[in-house]
């Protein structure tokens, strides 16, 4: 049940994400909707930050049951007042179709590829369930290309993969919501573990404040950072960042307090808003309005990249225990090799920045996008602002230069 439970909360989550700021841009345009998505990314930023703590508190009180009850009660209050407050928003001109088939297709893409690799390290990662798990992924991918390109109205438009700078913009941010929702598991099973520092789940949500701090203070600073400096240099300047920091968490002991682990948080937490924002903007300003949806899309699956970590963390732990290591010290040689990791993908973001060349958009990033860039900080659907005004300077999405 709490599986299930579980499901419905993701499936109805990520209704919410792909439709929030979709509403603001068809509801909202020009300086209306730079105060609309500044203000919803204020909110997602402060629930960022509230829900470990509140989280904390709940099970404490309630016990981990709470955790469905508080958004049963959400719901009652929220449904009624979106019906009454929020306009419908539709585009007559779009296929009514649903793309079942693609739908289907992506979650046997994905659903055997975590199960695989959340459970790799107990079956054997050459065992027979494992393989299976990894061989039927990859033939759901072959399946789901070959659908995509039939269909009338493709759950992906496989053309968006022809846009390099689209695609690379689109990967840093699944890197980025990856290593952030990557490390906070990571860091809540280490901090709430007896043999870790054996904090309460209260404790537990109070100790992630630091990381949600970074990236409050980082949101307002990226529009200044990008127009100085440019958009590829300030996600690059954010993954070398978040690299360091993940090298500092590689030399984890068993013997560190807390303490220790605050400031290289706040630091992770700076660089990969730095990375995000600008990601966001700029695969946003590259694509046409009605695009924009499909285009960042793939940003939602970063869920790959926390079970990743996951697996690795879990991997090392388990074989320093086998081999007679103290639990305590197993734990952190997990921590160190899932940071370690998490490094690594950071890099790999460095890299995939510098790369990617000068790509002319369909339009320059306006205050507006990096406005819906901070919000992205939450790992949600970025939205286009509606032009109020024709443009006459043509700015380059990657280093922010008029021309």
């Amino acid at each position: 049940m709490v599986i299930a439970g579980r499901a419905v909360q993701g499936a109805a989550g990520s209704t919410i994400l792909a439709c929030g700021l979709s509403l603001l841009s068809a509801g909202t345009s020009g300086d209306e909707q730079m105060r609309a998505v500044s203000l919803w990314g204020a909110a997602s930023a402060a629930g960022a930050a509230a829900g470990p703590l509140v989280g904390g508190a709940l099970v404490d009180v309630t016990g981990w049951q709470g955790l469905f009850w508080i958004d049963a009660v959400i719901a009652a209050v929220c449904v009624p007042l979106t019906l009454r407050t929020v306009p419908e928003s539709s585009d007559p001109s779009r296929s009514r179709s649903v793309d079942v088939a693609g739908t289907v297709l992506i979650a046997a893409v994905l659903v055997p590829f975590v199960f695989a690799v959340t459970e790799g390290a107990d079956w054997g990662w050459l065992s027979a369930p494992t393989l299976i798990c990894f061989l039927v992924s990859a033939a759901a991918v072959v399946a789901f290309v070959a659908v995509e390109k039939r269909v009338r109205a493709p759950l992906l438009d496989l053309a968006l993969l022809r846009n390099r700078f689209l695609v690379g913009s689109s990967v840093a941010i699944l890197v980025v919501a990856g290593c952030i929702n990557a490390v906070m598991y990571v860091c809540s099973l280490y901090f709430q573990n007896p043999d870790g520092l054996g904090m309460t789940p209260l404790e537990a949500g109070v100790a992630t404040l630091p990381a949600a701090a970074g990236i409050v203070i980082t949101a307002p600073l990226i529009t200044r950072f990008v127009d100085r400096l440019g958009a590829r240099k300030v996600i690059a300047a954010g993954f070398g960042i978040a690299t360091v920091a993940f090298a500092v968490f590689a030399f984890v002991t068993a013997d560190w307090s807390y303490a220790v682990f605050v400031v290289p948080l706040v630091v992770l937490a700076f660089g990969l808003g730095l990375a995000n924002g600008p990601s966001s903007s700029v695969a946003t300003a590259c694509v046409t309005t009605d695009q924009v949806g499909a285009a960042s899309g793939i940003s939602n699956m970063a869920a790959v990249l926390t079970a990743v970590t996951a697996a690795l963390f879990s991997a090392v732990y388990t074989r320093q225990h086998a081999n007679s290591a103290a639990v305590a010290d197993a734990l952190a040689a997990g921590f160190s090799r899932a940071a370690i990791g998490l490094a690594l993908f950071c890099a790999f973001g460095i890299v995939l920045t510098l790369l990617v060349g000068r790509i002319r958009p369909t339009g320059p990033p306006t205050t507006a996008h990096y406005a819906a860039a901070a919000a992205a900080g939450s790992h949600t659907v970025p939205t286009r602002p509606v032009p109020t005004q024709s443009v006459t300077t043509r700015t380059d999405p990657v280093d922010g230069a008029p021309e």
